[in-house]
């Protein structure tokens, strides 16, 4: 193959009691993405619609994870890259991911597949890196494995890959404002106290377990964040009214889109995840703040192909 068009999933990061560790992969919100072999030994980012991001490989999400590649991986050929970016920068559903991940994912179907997908988690992660300042893969896993993920260890990398329950829907509001990633993370602080500690690995391993288990209401039980939330809410127009509004209209919890400023709802079946949806963009249009929101269910494939030849 030459050419290679793909679409890179959206994702949601940390699910509240995840920071760090936690993904789930999007069934329709995403990124397009088109690379073609060159033959100039080189990453080149040619054409980027709908976002104003640096074309220059080394300063692009994208061309960074690309070069990590093809630093282990020696070719005498390069590649050219087109993004067509459907997720916006700084909305909390994984703009960056989704280039990085799409960008080593297609380079590597051009090479024939020298990797399992899990191997390009650490590739991605670079792209992530430039991002934030912080190599985190729990949107970038969920991107290239579909489904929930789940990162044991960073060092070494370490990914287990979870099926979702078939009925879990997500609901995820966006209001019309960017929170960069770098930021977001800097406010944090950098140590806790013990009980927030057990509190919050007590609820990953609820939430795992009620993965595992079909068991809707240990998923929502779990969903509580001692790490991020208690920091990061205060800079999310309106997001105690937005929790307040999934909850009363019967979703199994709510919280924090990654960094944000996206608020995301799990739900049990489509109709609640559309009442839910309903219920938090009242809340953003009594406020008079302009919002995007999905419904979607578990991608269970991660990135897809479009079109090789």
């Amino acid at each position: 193959m030459d050419f290679i068009k793909i679409f890179s999933p959206a994702t949601i990061a940390n699910l509240s009691c995840g920071f760090d560790v936690l993904g789930l992969c999007l069934e329709n919100v995403g990124d397009e993405m088109t690379i073609r072999k060159i033959g100039e030994k080189t990453v080149r980012i040619n054409k980027i619609e709908g976002a104003d991001l640096p074309m220059e490989a080394t300063h692009n999400v994208a061309g960074v994870a690309a070069l990590a590649m093809l630093r282990e991986w020696e070719t005498d050929f390069g590649f050219e890259i087109e993004i067509k970016k459907r997720i916006k920068a700084g909305s909390g559903i994984g703009s960056s991911a989704a280039s990085a991940a799409g960008a080593v994912f297609g380079i590597n179907e051009l090479l024939g597949r020298p990797y399992e997908a899990r191997e390009l988690i650490k590739f991605a992660m670079q792209g992530e890196k430039l991002a934030s300042g912080s190599a985190h893969a729990d949107n970038v896993a969920p991107a290239l494995l579909g489904g929930l993920t789940l990162i044991r260890s960073y060092d070494p990398v370490d990914v287990i890959r979870i099926d979702a329950p078939p009925e879990l829907f997500a609901t995820v509001i966006h209001p019309e404002i960017e929170l960069k990633t770098a930021d977001s993370r800097s406010i944090l602080k950098q140590s806790i106290t013990l009980q927030n500690a057990i509190i919050q690995w007590g609820n990953v391993g609820g939430f795992v377990a009620g993965l595992y288990t079909n068991d809707y209401d240990l998923i929502g039980r779990s969903m509580t964040d001692k790490i991020a939330e208690p920091v990061r809410g205060m800079l999310i127009p309106g997001f105690d009214q937005l929790k307040s509004a999934a909850q009363s209209h019967g979703a199994l919890g709510s919280g924090i889109s990654g960094s944000g400023p996206s608020v995301f709802a799990l739900s049990k079946g489509e109709q609640t995840a559309h009442e839910v949806a309903s219920a938090m963009g009242k809340v953003y249009e009594n406020m008079g703040l302009p919002f995007e929101i999905h419904v979607s269910g578990i991608n269970p494939d991660g990135i897809r192909i479009i079109e090789k030849k």
